[in-house]
């Protein structure tokens, strides 16, 4: 399969996609960015550059799936957010032949995320914020790759429908971050670690540290999502699985 760089900060206008649209089918948007670095901005890389490959593919006729994320609000405080939300509008309004996935928290080997909940899980104590009580609903990355790989190969595995098309994602098992590292950690430990609860303004402003740092995962956006269930409306995960996802934590392995 060759392989085709794409910028996304120098892709704004739908010309900009032709050349690396020919020969192609269905084209499957994965791209997004935790944070600015030079020209690599929110709006360039979750709105614009979206926004111009939308109306390439809806010039070329070819079908766009589209990777986003559950808990978008236009009233999001953080412009992360925001940002990805405007992606998600300017998609609906393009006329395309476009399908909206939207997963959970995402779990896997290799994940940056993943990698700094495991290291946090494996420490003694688990330092998380105070008002993280929302749920959340972590599925596996390898059951979103299978997900993904039908929806382009058959699209009709979601249904007829002539609007832009919108798929919600999610495992099994509903918990708050805490719950979740908890879990995470019985896979190598059967010692509970200690919790520390960070109060709301605290982690609030470690939130901007990290991001002003461009250090962990951490974010002022993740901050802003963990304060509020984080789930599938509707999960339509077993539904194009045809199975039951696969469980995240230590569960996986003792049920």
């Amino acid at each position: 399969c060759p392989r085709r760089t794409a910028r996304f900060e120098h892709l704004t206008e739908p010309d900009d996609w032709q050349h690396l649209l020919t020969g192609i089918d269905v084209v499957i948007n994965c791209v997004g960015i935790l944070r600015q670095r030079g020209r690599e901005t929110y709006d360039r890389v979750h709105r614009l550059a979206p926004a111009a490959l939308a109306e390439a593919c809806r010039r070329r006729k070819l079908r766009l799936i589209h990777v986003s994320a559950l808990g978008l609000r236009p009233d999001s405080r953080s412009r992360f957010l925001r940002s990805k939300f405007a992606g998600e509008a300017a998609l609906k309004s393009s006329g395309a032949d476009c399908c909206l996935v939207r997963p959970s928290l995402l779990d896997g080997e290799g994940g940056y995320g993943a990698k700094w909940l495991r290291m946090l899980a494996r420490m003694p104590i688990h330092i998380l914020p105070a008002d993280a009580v929302g749920r959340i609903a972590a599925l596996d990355v390898r059951d979103l790759g299978e997900v993904l790989a039908r929806i382009a190969l058959q699209p009709e595995c979601i249904g007829e429908d002539d609007r832009c098309q919108e798929i919600e994602l999610g495992g099994t098992d509903l918990r708050t971050l805490g719950e979740y590292v908890a879990a995470i950690r019985r896979l190598d430990s059967a010692n509970a670690a200690l919790s520390l609860r960070v109060p709301s303004l605290l982690a609030r402003a470690g939130s901007h540290l990290c991001d002003l740092l461009h250090w962990s995962p951490f974010s002022f956006g993740h901050w802003e999502l963990l304060r509020r269930d984080n789930c599938p409306t509707v999960n339509r995960l077993p539904q194009l699985l045809g199975r039951a996802p696969r469980r995240i934590g230590a569960n996986d392995e003792r049920e």
